[in-house]
């Protein structure tokens, strides 16, 4: 195929997996894909309960660390992100949420036009194989597999009966956190597949592979944009220790997350002029949002010792528990190794205002409940019965940013999330905490918790609460907004994901939402991919 082709998709993660496998499917469209890790062959990506282990390689993961918060007491946050094909969707929770309608409808009052709920919808459907079928809201024959968890965990069962019980804040139990209400108590769907993960790598990827039109290369890691003035004509990457040049005729498409997307705009002179002139690079286009506007759900962990062993902590602790769940997953596909870690979650409006009812008209706190318990550093789990439960705000107020540090590509970028920086999101912090302790202490729930471990008794008054929060709260992984999409002077991609100031050069990927969907973002990833071809297709179209 030589080294020039129609498209080439720098990332092959959440997005970049589908943009590949939908423009390869026309024979007569020749199509690079490159990523910079290796491929997604270990066993422990495709188990779901892997993930407790590739969330700490270094083969499989990029590791990253933020630069020292100020507003987390100067701590640096980990911040795992996938390095393999499929990106983040080979090492993530799995959890399958698309946010709320009315993120989208402010999307497009924002000036985004045609990424209203109504819009994004179809893009979802399309690319959806709930194991329920094709019912309103959900798709049954997409690609990418979602499936109900399966048996009814007990401790699960007594969280949502627990939410129920809390008063302003109490949520009833639902079963489909994707239908025409988010508000609720309930069991995620996971992204699996008969006991299997299902990353874009394998759900859109793998079927893909054979066809002549499209080639793959693993260990590519993107050194920068060729620009030909302002228009993108290729990529740089070093694969096995040599630096190579591959050149598009059409298009290149930036796929690789909310990090490294922004890092390659600015190294190859698309970016703020101050910061470019700062470390010598020459300004292409003057484009001052791009590395901006950075947003992520700041997680904050609870952690109970349970009074029953009936937690995941007593399986993998045990030599027989191990065998068990071992089985379980070898003959019936099932069980923990089936699931993952968080099984069970709740979307509520936890904030409440003077008069004691909620202030948000829709939810704006997100549990993850886990039936184990284990260190965030390495993840070894706690030698107790434990269950965690952890929280983070829907929709921050705070803004963080990444900018290069060099003209070395190869140099992680400054990264400050700035968690925590706005009244709203420290109050919201601490009403999410309360919310917990409020579930914890139902009477629902009492019957289960022996102790609360962290943040403990020591935790009692709201500046308490928010301490725990500074010292020990983390990410859940949900970096976004940083080649924000809009029409105003800070945007850097328009409502059809092409850079402003650029020509055949677009984003697709999280980084250009314009503020945080309210939930996980593996979903809309692959939402944003979907529809980004069909926009590509069309604007080709009006070219020829």
């Amino acid at each position: 195929m030589g080294d020039e082709f129609d498209y080439i998709v720098v990332g092959a993660g959440s997005a970049g997996c589908v943009l590949a496998a939908r423009l390869s499917e026309d024979p007569a469209t020749r199509v690079l894909l490159l990523e910079a890790g290796p491929p997604d062959r270990s066993l422990w990506i495709h188990l779901p309960i892997g993930y407790g282990k590739t969330m700490w390689s270094d083969t499989y993961n990029w590791r990253f660390e933020t630069d020292p918060d100020p507003n987390m007491n100067g701590r640096r946050i980990y911040w795992p992100r996938g390095k393999t094909l499929g990106g983040s969707s080979s090492i993530n929770g799995l959890i399958y949420i698309r946010g709320q309608r009315e993120d989208y409808d402010h999307w497009a009052a924002l000036g985004n036009t045609g990424w209203g709920y109504d819009d994004v919808l179809p893009y979802f459907i399309k690319s959806e194989g709930n194991q329920r079928g094709a019912i309103p809201l959900h798709g049954g024959d997409g690609p990418l597999k979602v499936s109900d968890i399966g048996a009814q965990h007990e401790l699960i069962e007594a969280f949502i009966a627990g939410a129920h019980q809390i008063g302003p804040s109490s949520v009833r139990r639902t079963d489909d956190f994707n239908g025409a209400a988010q508000e609720g108590a309930g069991y995620y769907q996971l992204t699996t597949h008969k006991g299997w993960r299902v990353s874009t790598a394998k759900a859109y990827l793998a079927p893909a592979r054979g066809r002549a039109n499209l080639r793959i290369e693993t260990g590519a890691f993107a050194a920068g944009l060729i620009m030909d003035g302002t228009r993108a004509v290729g990529v740089c990457y070093r694969q096995g220790g040599v630096m190579k040049q591959a050149r598009c005729r059409a298009e290149l498409l930036l796929a690789a997350g909310s990090i490294q997307s922004p890092q390659l705009l600015q190294l190859s002179g698309i970016g703020p002029r101050r910061l470019l002139q700062a470390h010598g690079v020459p300004v292409v286009v003057d484009s001052p949002g791009v590395g901006e506007n950075l947003q992520d759900h700041q997680q904050n962990r609870l952690s109970y010792e349970c009074t029953k062993p009936i937690t995941t902590n007593d399986q993998l602790n045990s030599f027989v528990g191990q065998l068990k769940i071992g089985l379980q997953w070898l003959l019936l596909r099932s069980g923990p190794l089936a699931i993952g870690i968080n099984q069970g979650g709740c979307f509520m409006r936890a904030l409440q205002g003077p008069d004691g009812k909620p202030e948000a008209a829709t939810p704006d706190i997100q549990f993850h409940v886990a039936t184990l318990s284990a260190d965030m550093a390495g993840g070894q789990v706690h030698p107790y019965s434990g269950f965690t439960m952890s929280i983070c705000q829907l929709r921050p107020e705070s803004r963080g940013h990444i900018r290069i540090r060099s003209t070395n590509p190869f140099e992680p970028p400054e990264m400050q999330p700035n968690y925590l920086a706005t009244e709203l999101d420290r109050r919201t912090a601490v009403a999410g905490m309360k919310a917990a302790r409020a579930i914890a202490a139902s009477a629902a729930m009492q019957p289960y918790v022996l102790r609360e471990v962290k943040p403990g008794p020591g935790a009692a008054s709201d500046a308490e609460l928010l301490e725990f929060c500074r010292d020990s709260g983390a990410t859940i992984f949900h970096p976004t907004g940083t080649c924000r999409m809009g029409s105003d002077a800070l945007a850097v991609v328009d409502a059809r994901l092409r850079v402003i100031g650029a020509t055949g050069l677009r984003v697709i990927d999280c980084s250009v939402m314009p503020t945080l969907v309210s939930g996980n973002t593996n979903a809309p990833a692959v939402m944003f991919a979907e529809k980004a071809v069909d926009m590509i297709r069309a604007d080709a179209r009006r070219r020829t």
